[in-house]
């Protein structure tokens, strides 16, 4: 049997694989079932700023109330119990009841999208045996107003505020849409992020047209959601000192080896265990002891083996990679249709791309739908590729 063993955020797992924030961790019985399947941490689900906040706005109502009516009677009877048998409350007395029902870390998740009293809560959740806090920032900037530096430095005071109230691990959840995410990382890293969580997902709401309203939606993640985060752990791999820990895409023991490849210290999965169950978790870890048994190497060897070079530029990395990409896609559609070959597209290579697959299938090409299999490289890593010609899909 495989050595399992993962060093994340400081903490020492016995599996790679971490169930992140769900459903399933709603109940001590699901923590339970997450634990005996073999998980090496469980992410509970997030306490949300707004409850908090709301919490705290309601207590100091009652307060003000008592104060108004019963001046005089203050000095006899202690304050009103704060948030009693209120959503942190109940969070907290489960957050306990979890991490001690269970032998491995149990990590608390605050959601939130601002700096203020609020990250105090972190404290509590310490106290209450979290072996680590998720910070969950969930923020859509909507003020037009606001700059890119104004919402990556909220991204820091939040992260500073947080590590200022514990003493556990800090973790960070992150969007992928920033315009320079490298150097988020770092400053994130600097601001004493102890990992770095690949990606957060935005809900994003759908319409009815019949309807005409907006609908929320929350769907499971695919495999094809990897590759973001793929990327961005293989260009941060080594270049920081935070934990990286990949978020969504995973479905099979295949998506966990890649993740691994790319330099995830641990991947993260809550849609699988969704549709399969908690007892899911054990199969997926069945498939990387059998992968790592096959190739005959360890957890340590594999992990990062695909990772951006430390000596070489990620940029360069990644625009070879997107250019011998293109390259590797139109050989198959060389002879099909006649306009690729006359020059008539002109635009982008992209572009030319998505408008080849549109005229495909409406003129029932023979390739039409098919999708085809990457060709062998001869390059040494897979995102180097020799001198590629600047000539990407013009004329033949």
């Amino acid at each position: 049997m495989s050595d399992l063993h993962t060093k994340y955020m400081g903490l020492t797992l016995r599996s790679p694989l971490v169930a992140s924030a769900g459903p399933i961790q709603q109940k001590v019985d699901g923590v339970r079932a997450l634990a005996d399947a073999g998980v090496g941490a469980i992410v509970m689900y997030s306490l949300f700023e707004e409850q908090v906040r709301h919490e705290e706005a309601r207590q100091a109502e009652i307060e003000l109330e008592y104060m108004d009516s019963f001046a005089e009677s203050l000095s006899f009877f202690p304050t009103v119990a704060s948030n009693e048998g209120g959503i942190t409350e109940r969070y907290l007395a489960h957050l306990e009841a979890s991490a001690n029902a269970v032998d491995i870390p149990v990590i608390a998740s605050l959601n939130g999208a601002t700096n203020g009293g609020w990250v105090d809560t972190a404290k509590r959740m310490e106290n209450a045996g979290a072996a680590g806090i998720e910070c969950n920032i969930y923020m859509v900037p909507g003020d037009l107003e606001q700059s890119a530096e104004e919402v990556e430095d909220r991204h820091v005071e939040i992260v500073q505020a947080v590590k200022d109230a514990v003493s556990v691990p800090v973790a960070v959840k992150l969007s992928p849409f920033f315009s320079a995410l490298g150097n988020m990382a770092t400053r994130l890293d600097a601001a004493g992020a102890d990992a770095l969580v690949m990606f957060n997902r935005f809900l994003q709401p759908d319409i009815n047209v019949e309807t005409m309203q907006v609908e929320p939606g929350v769907w499971l993640s695919s495999p094809a959601d990897a590759r973001l985060p793929l990327t961005w752990i293989a260009a941060l791999s080594g270049r920081i000192g935070a934990s990286l820990a990949a978020s969504s895409g995973v479905e099979s023991a295949n998506d966990v080896v890649k993740y691994l490849l790319a330099g995830a210290d641990v991947v993260m999965t809550t849609s699988a265990l969704v549709r399969h169950g908690a007892g899911y978790a054990t199969e997926l870890q069945k498939g990387l002891e059998s992968y790592l048994q096959r190739k005959e190497v360890d957890l340590d060897t594999l992990r990062g083996t695909l990772a951006v070079p430390n000596d070489a530029s990620t940029a360069e990395y990644e625009r070879n990679g997107d250019v011998a990409a293109l390259e590797t896609a139109k050989t198959p559609y060389a002879s099909c249709p006649s306009n690729v070959q006359k020059g008539r597209w002109r635009s982008s290579p992209a572009l030319r791309y998505v408008r080849y697959l549109s005229l495909t299938r409406a003129r029932g090409c023979a390739l039409s739908g098919r999708v085809a299999s990457p060709q062998p490289r001869t390059s040494p890593h897979p995102y180097t590729s020799p001198r590629l010609s600047r000539r990407v899909w013009q004329s033949g």
